[in-house]
């Protein structure tokens, strides 16, 4: 009961989110960074602002304090929908946020243009990702690009000696290697935009389908789409969100096969686990995560401070070291005692052609006229973990 209550409070605040009146213009941007107001609050994915107290070669928020007066307080949020929430109630200054949250916070009205040429590294970003349309409209960013990677297949490599060719292993009832079948060791997303990850398999599976992008979908393939989830519902022994509880799942519980972050990945092999991770033959979705400025936010001045500390070299390899993500800025990609000069390419750098990157699905769609928009993946995603 307490879930479904949640999620229909989000999937409101998604449908409002969405069909908002256009965006503020650069007219509203920050015209000069003044003196730091003691602190900056950010809404942030677990093991995106370390301190050094999980492991005291990650600290990217001491050496900021320092040097500008701005304690950093963070509030992690475990899906793009929660960030969506917190922003909507406000009282937060910036948000790493994905691409399935970005775009309904611009329209939304939550989130205020950034003014790059208060950012003198902005220049250093990746090309490819400064101008991204999850962050950027009609010519206007909305944020600075803060890191990206893939949503993996992780699995057990006592039972996978080789890694899975394919996503089916966690979408279709099977044996696996070990002769025993995959129902209830398998996960799967606990997030809507989970959704898209059932196009992408579709999309070379059913071709007929006619699925061009796994967030554009018209109703004959958001139908398909459900109705592999519903069947994947068989299989599936708990669906995830909480990074650490996926961990536990993984180490405890008998979990071989999941989609995951590189996060939980890098995590579990520290500890000597038995696991790996591949992007299939189907491909895989992904996150590029942009750090965005509420139109509120209390403290503006530590805000564009932490904007530029976001994207120097040395926080943003140690970060990608620490995640198993991919740099915004590629200059970390080298001399990073942590990343290793091969760090960007082991995080899947030369996969960025392959990954579909998370956005928010919208009625009005470029790959044909109308798709399913976004409030109805929430709702029906619901009904899915429901078992309906």
């Amino acid at each position: 009961m307490l879930r479904s209550t949640v999620f229909g409070v989000l999937a409101a605040t998604a449908l409002i989110a969405v069909s908002s009146t256009s965006p503020s213009d650069a007219a509203d941007m920050v015209k000069k960074i003044g003196a730091g107001e003691g602190a900056v609050d950010i809404v942030a994915w677990p093991g995106y602002l370390e301190r050094g107290e999980t492991d005291k070669n990650f600290d990217w928020v001491t050496d900021f304090e320092k040097k500008t007066s701005c304690k950093v307080n963070v509030k992690t949020a475990g899906t793009s929908d929660e960030m969506v929430a917190l922003m909507n109630e406000g009282g937060f200054d910036l948000v790493t946020a994905s691409g399935d949250a970005s775009l309904r916070l611009i329209s939304g009205k939550r989130v205020q243009p950034v003014n790059v040429d208060l950012i003198p590294s902005w220049k250093k970003v990746d090309p490819r990702l400064q101008k991204a349309p999850w962050h950027t409209v009609d010519g206007v960013h909305y944020g600075v690009p803060y890191q990206w990677g893939s949503n993996v297949l992780m699995y057990n490599t006592n039972i996978f000696k080789e890694p899975p060719k394919s996503w089916s292993v966690v979408f279709e009832e099977t044996t696996l290697p070990d002769g025993k079948p995959n129902k209830g060791r398998v996960q799967a997303f606990d997030g809507p935009i989970y959704i898209a990850d059932a196009a992408m398999y579709l999309m070379k599976h059913k071709p007929e389908l006619g699925i061009k992008d796994p967030y554009e979908l018209n109703e004959d393939q958001y139908k398909a789409a459900l109705t592999l989830l519903r069947q994947q519902r068989q299989i599936v022994g708990r669906y995830w969100h909480d990074a650490f509880v996926q961990i536990d799942d993984f180490t405890n519980e008998g979990v071989v096969a999941s989609s995951s972050w590189p996060f939980q990945v890098n995590i579990l092999a520290s500890q000597k686990k038995p696991v790996g991770s591949t992007v299939p033959e189907e491909g895989a979705t992904g996150w590029a995560d942009t750090t965005m400025m509420h139109a509120d936010a209390p403290h503006p001045n530590c805000a564009y401070l932490w904007l530029e500390h976001s994207i120097n070299p040395k926080l943003q390899g140690d970060l990608a070291a620490w995640f198993g993500s991919v740099p915004a800025v590629l200059d970390a990609c080298k001399g990073n005692a942590l990343l290793t000069d091969e760090g960007c390419k082991t995080n899947g750098l030369d996969n960025f052609e392959r990954i579909h990157f998370w956005r928010t699905p919208v009625s009005k769609c470029a790959s044909q006229g109308t798709c399913v928009p976004y409030y109805r993946w929430v709702t029906d995603y619901i009904a899915v973990l429901g078992g309906r």
